[in-house]
């Protein structure tokens, strides 16, 4: 008996991590896995094959923050086709693509709004939770599980971009000069102290110098009045202001300086000195 028609098998190979959509005559019949398999041609012919491998999408957003500044959001959004789900995965979507956009989109415009463009900047993560959980929750029914999200890109307007870096370099000069200000105030607490610390140790050599010169002056004034016989203290200081005198003015004529010469200056110095030098506050003369 002749058939109505003729048919015959027909070996067909799917490649690694993939699977085969098999109809029958327009009707869905099976899955095949990787590997031959064999279908009846031509009732039945393998209209599709389904990646199992991850696969990335990349959806470029737009949005507005809080503070009115427009941004680009990249977002990264990778998924998979979930075997025992496959056929979910070829009729239920026609483009799962747009579908994961379509839903980037309103997660992202919903999300970033609410945020200051510093807090999305600092909250990075927190969008890309919010995306893979929605995604998840939508796509599971597609047969579609969503490995990760991640937000890739954050890119406000140049000029914005801009104003950003102006902000930050004022901040930083700004913070440069504080420390740089802090620096001179202790360089002149400094500086001032090793001043007063040079000044009070000139001032204390200065009061030993005098304090030997004196010392120095009652040794000569009683050794001399030992040793000549019949002289004074008087005597001696009197010397001793004559010849001081001479020697400043030998000093100041080395400096070719004119100077008036009155020999009763020396008469002068020497009450002077005898009142405020040799005296004590008793009227005591401290060479006695």
């Amino acid at each position: 008996m002749d058939p109505l028609w003729t048919g015959c098998f027909c070996l067909q190979c799917v490649r690694e991590k993939e699977v085969g959509v098999v109809e029958d005559l327009g009707q869905f019949k099976r899955l095949i896995k990787e590997g031959p398999s064999c279908i009846v041609w031509p009732l039945q012919s393998v209209v599709g094959r389904l990646s199992l491998r991850v696969q990335q999408l990349d959806v470029l957003c737009e949005t507005k923050t809080k503070d009115n500044v427009f941004i680009q959001v990249g977002v990264a959004v990778q998924y998979r086709v979930v075997t025992e789900a496959a056929y979910d995965a070829w009729y239920r979507l026609t483009s799962p693509t747009s579908q994961i956009q379509a839903y980037v989109f309103d997660v992202i415009r919903s999300t970033i709004p609410r945020m200051e463009l510093d807090q999305a900047f600092e909250s990075k993560d927190d969008i890309a939770h919010a995306v893979l959980e929605q995604l998840q929750n939508v796509m599971k029914d597609y047969g579609y599980a969503i490995v990760n999200t991640l937000v890739t890109d954050l890119a406000p307007d140049s000029k914005v971009k801009a104003s950003m870096n102006e902000i930050n370099a004022a901040r930083r000069l700004k913070e440069a000069a504080s420390h740089q200000a802090e620096a001179d105030k202790v360089r002149q607490v400094k500086n001032a102290e090793a001043e007063a610390e040079a000044r009070y140790l000139s001032g204390m050599g200065v009061a030993r110098q005098r304090m030997a010169i004196v010392q120095g002056l009652q040794s000569s004034v009683a050794e001399f009045s030992q040793e000549v016989e019949g002289a004074t203290p008087k005597d001696v200081m009197d010397i001793l202001l004559l010849s001081q005198y001479f020697d400043t003015l030998s000093t100041v004529g080395a400096n070719s300086l004119i100077l008036e010469h009155d020999p009763a200056t020396v008469a002068k110095l020497q009450r002077q000195v005898g009142v405020s030098f040799l005296r004590d506050g008793s009227g005591k003369d401290l060479l006695s």
